[in-house]
């Protein structure tokens, strides 16, 4: 009986102590870390940090209980342990058994019906619930940078993206080099930039700063130097920038672009007062069949 209740107690205080490291950890990480999708700075990453966070500790009712149990059958059944009981035909319980197969079981239905119910609150392509006015930027891909362009306002920029907070960032992104993907972890969601394609992003910024972009697929000699710098400021000040981008003397017109086009890398950002108000469809269509780039193209200029 002695043995059972030591058994008993040894147990519970070995699961205590594993829970309290792990939580003590796990609190340290996000407390003190620099990663920036445990340190969202805008609503999109802030519900996929809580994503990441649930799943982390409900996973943690299977990781904790199978390492401490790991460590008690060691120290417990050890070859030297002459205490322990010897039980050669003992080979099955339907408690255990429940328990094992049970508990996972429960929290991957919970994990399933989770999951299931985010693809859809975050997915890239649905508008956030936000009244603000939006502002609309389209992303091309370039080899081996970024060309952001605001239709809006008619100015452009390679490798800085300055944007507004508290107003929702509509995104169109594509590609004029190998397949890519987008990505600025403090803001949320990353989405592939495909040639001859269009995806869309929904993001926001809540919080002023300086955050990085990222190129998350590898496309070449030049990846590792693929980044972008993601500047959130607020609604005057991404005014007072754009009328500063409109005194430069650099417009972005068909042959400028080419020569941006080419395979590089940049040492530091460029800005354009201006750029061909068509330029994004064009590289979309300069990648599709000639047959369905001239329908586009009517198309398009039937809706004008």
């Amino acid at each position: 009986m002695r043995s059972r209740h030591s058994l008993s107690t040894f147990l519970k205080w070995l699961l205590v102590a594993c829970a309290v490291l792990v939580s003590a950890g796990f609190v340290w990480l996000i407390g003190n870390s620099d990663i920036a999708v445990l340190n969202p700075a805008g609503e999109v990453a802030s519900q996929q940090r809580d994503l990441l966070v649930f799943a982390f500790w409900l996973s943690m009712l299977v990781v904790i209980p199978v390492f401490a149990l790991t460590l008690f059958v060691t120290v417990r059944y050890r070859e030297g342990n002459k205490k322990a009981a010897y039980r050669p035909d003992w080979s099955h319980s339907r408690i255990l058994e429940t328990i094992w197969w049970g508990v996972p079981a429960i929290i991957i239905i919970v994990l399933g019906v989770v999951t299931w119910r985010t693809s859809h609150t975050l997915d890239p392509y649905k508008p956030l619930a936000d009244n603000s006015q939006a502002i609309e930027i389209q992303v091309i891909a370039l080899e081996w940078k970024w060309l952001f362009l605001y239709p809006e306002y008619d100015v452009a920029s390679v490798n800085l993206l300055p944007v507004p907070t508290n107003r929702p960032l509509n995104f169109s992104i594509t590609s004029d080099a190998p397949m890519n993907s987008f990505w600025i972890p403090k803001l949320g969601s990353q989405i592939y930039a495909m040639k001859g394609m269009q995806t869309k992003l929904h993001l926001r910024a809540d919080t002023p700063g300086s955050y990085r972009g990222l190129s998350t697929n590898i496309s070449g000699e030049g990846f590792a130097r693929m980044g972008f710098e993601a500047k959130a400021m607020s609604n005057d000040d991404f005014l007072d920038w754009v009328r500063t981008t409109k005194e430069t003397d650099s417009y972005l017109d068909s042959k400028s672009y080419k020569e941006l086009a080419k395979p590089s890398t940049l040492d530091k950002p460029i800005l354009f007062n201006g750029f061909k108000p068509t330029l994004f469809n064009d590289t979309i269509a300069s990648w599709m069949p000639p047959s369905h780039s001239k329908s586009t193209s009517k198309q398009e200029g039937g809706a004008h």
